[in-house]
């Protein structure tokens, strides 16, 4: 029985940060040696950040990364530790893992695959290391091998699958396992979305197994640079076992996570596996020699301890809760605002937004504690004085109801009772004699009165936009973060007003779809996320249909009877934009799931989403940053790419409306 004691670390990094990415590296070097840990993974581009961008192609930020590392180094005496950065080489920039073994700086690895869909655009920046290349660089004048390589650490081999490395059928760990690596090494920045860390651990494990090795794989955690949120979530891993989960979700800066692994039980695992075939006289093996000692480990039986709300049934609904919470808390610091203001109508999107903000300062004073979480918000000192939780949330959001003559009772009631509730500041502001003023200033212009039936859309649109100056004024007032409110499935058909609504410095429920929205409101009156309270002060928000309130009360608006059922909707948008079929794809697949409506009624609902979704795209262009929580997101910044102006599907909805009536005719 060989024992080593191994560990991954989550890090909150930021882009270019360097003292509080330094810090927090530091900080998890720190942990793990009072844990007298031998082996520690830490994320990818951890010296730099992950998402750098453009700033990546800087020569500064290509200096100053080397800089850090060097410093860093000394750090690592008495253990193995890897620290991601960028690497200039030959004119091409390579994303790295750099080992250092007892103080000293051994070699780099290049990632060989890099991730380029979606939310990730690595090859703008960077280029993939081939397969079994290796050369020689110089850093601080000192020679160090560099691009695909293992490392023998005393008499235990390491290798490498950077992150994206990982996700591919060809990952570099079925060559590794032939070259007869011990552990792999697994830095990531692995942003959160929905379910995906089951995906992750399916990849450790399974690397685990086939490889017959111990993996051990890193992540960031939190708000990074603004969209993404990253969930951590460490994982340790032996010959399919997984023996550690690290927390997700976290509000330190950093967490070790450790496991003890078994080097002669690895080794006699893949000798009795009947297809492993060792690369014998191997001319690529070339592995780096390090000298190292590993002490003395005691012998542990190693469980992952999963988080109770990990077990839940609902796991979306707490994803959801707790991944917002954390990602508004680091936008909140790291861009030092001092607090949040939300214009609270009274309906679903503002009542969740509210409830988000307050829940940063539940789950993060539970689980750091009040004075670690006070020191992140050291630039807001007159929250030292808040003796409770909810005094805490009262100073850090404030909420305001914006009444106009087609404002009711009841959103007023609701927008109180969830402002009240969850102990946010609140106001109530009456900008009906601003609306007014602006309808008479027009009416003059044009030299007529305005109608509800001519002028619908403007005179609600007018609403919308009156109540934007005030909130923002206030906002800037008290120097806070003022939150946008539209949801993704408004977003998708351009259901928010322009400087209205869609008012704001983030929008941190754009990225979810309304149906959702609605039944997590419901759950966080009725269960809510494991450990915490209920919401009982949403019911008056839960028992009312969506509207906009912007016609007469005479009208009923409703937000469904303007565009179509929610759920309806939202399958459309999933089918045509997420998978992008054709409109009458679209019906077909619409057809089967709904079949409660007539087939013109589906027909009309599709038409109008294609039309409303080609001609708002310049509305979704505009929107505040959001968070990145699924891959049914539509901002075109990060995911969801569409032209401003098109052709609008018009042969398409055409090809439509001929199969519809060709349906209807035989009957």
């Amino acid at each position: 029985m060989r024992l080593i004691k191994v560990a991954a670390a989550i890090l909150n990094t930021t882009p270019l940060a360097w003292k509080a990415n330094q810090s927090a590296i530091v900080q998890a070097i720190h942990a793990a040696r009072q844990q007298h840990v031998s082996i520690l993974c830490l994320p990818e581009l951890c010296i730099t950040g992950y998402g750098c961008e453009d700033a990546f192609l800087s020569s500064g930020t290509q200096a100053m990364a080397q800089k850090l590392l060097l410093e860093l180094v000394p750090e690592t005496t008495g253990m193995a530790v890897s620290f991601g950065l960028p690497l200039l080489h030959r004119g091409a920039l390579f994303n790295t893992a750099a080992l250092a073994v007892d103080g000293k700086l051994k070699g780099l690895v290049a990632k060989q695959h890099l991730a380029g869909e979606g939310i990730h655009y690595e090859p703008r920046w960077f280029k993939r290391w081939p397969n079994n290349a290796r050369e020689q660089i110089e850093i601080d004048g000192q020679p160090l091998p560099f691009g695909d390589l293992l490392f023998e650490v005393g008499d235990v081999r390491l290798g490498f699958e950077i992150c994206e490395d990982a996700w591919v059928a060809n990952r570099p760990g079925a060559e590794l396992a032939e070259r007869g690596v011990d552990i792999i090494l697994n830095p990531s920045a692995s942003h959160f979305a929905f379910a995906k860390h089951a995906v992750r651990q399916r990849f450790v494990l399974e690397g685990s197994r086939a490889f017959s090795v111990g993996y051990i794989y890193s992540n960031l955690v939190g708000n990074e640079s603004g969209r993404a949120i990253y969930d951590g979530g460490a994982l340790i891993s032996q010959a399919g076992r997984l023996l550690a989960t690290g927390p997700r979700f976290s509000y330190a800066d950093a967490v070790v996570t450790t496991a003890t692994l078994d080097i002669d039980e690895i080794r006699m695992g893949r000798a009795r596996t009947g297809s492993f075939r060792p690369l014998a006289g191997d001319p690529n093996d070339n592995a780096v020699r390090c000298s190292f000692r590993f002490p003395t480990t005691q012998y542990v039986v190693d469980k992952p301890n999963p988080e109770k709300w990990e077990q839940s049934p609902d796991l979306k609904e707490e994803e959801f809760v707790r991944a917002v919470s954390l990602g508004l808390f680091d936008y909140l610091r790291k861009s030092r605002s001092r607090g949040f203001v939300v214009s609270i109508s009274g309906g679903a999107d503002s009542a969740a937004v509210s409830l988000l903000c307050s829940m940063l300062v539940s789950f993060g004073v539970g689980e750091i504690g009040r004075e670690a979480f006070l020191a992140k918000l050291s630039y807001l000192p007159d929250l030292a004085h808040a003796p409770t939780n909810r005094e805490l949330v009262r100073q850090l959001l404030t909420c305001v109801y914006q009444s106009t003559s087609n404002s009711s009772q009841t959103t007023l009631d609701a927008a109180r009772s969830v402002a009240e509730g969850i102990g946010a500041d609140f106001h109530v502001f009456d900008v009906d004699g601003l609306v007014h003023d602006y309808i008479d200033m027009v009416a003059k212009a044009l030299g007529r009165e305005l109608s509800w039936d001519q002028d619908d859309l403007a005179l609600q649109n007018i609403q919308a936009r009156v109540r934007s100056p005030g909130v923002w004024m206030l906002a800037n007032t008290r120097q806070a973060l003022l939150l946008a409110t539209s949801n993704r499935s408004e977003a998708a058909v351009g259901y928010a007003t322009m400087d209205g609504d869609t008012s704001g410095g983030l929008s941190p429920v754009t990225g979810i779809d309304k149906n959702f929205l609605r039944h997590w409101l419901r759950w966080m009156e009725s269960t809510g996320p494991a450990g915490d309270r209920t919401h009982p002060e949403l019911a008056l928000v839960n028992v009312q249909s969506p509207t906009a309130e912007l016609r007469p009360s005479t009208s009923h608006q409703t937000d469904e009877a303007d565009l179509m059922p929610y759920d309806v909707l939202d399958a459309i948008e999933r089918s045509s934009i997420r998978d992008k079929r054709t409109p009458l794809e679209s019906l077909w697949h619409l057809r089967e799931s709904f079949p409660q409506y007539e087939l013109p009624q589906l027909a009309f609902w599709v038409r109008r989403f294609f039309t409303l979704w080609c001609r708002n795209q310049w509305k979704r262009e505009r929107f505040a940053p959001s968070f990145h929580l699924d891959d049914e997101n539509l901002d075109p910044k990060t995911w969801c790419r569409f032209p401003i102006l098109s052709g609008g599907y018009e042969r398409e909805l055409d090809e439509l409306d001929a199969w519809v009536h060709e349906e209807m005719s035989h009957g």
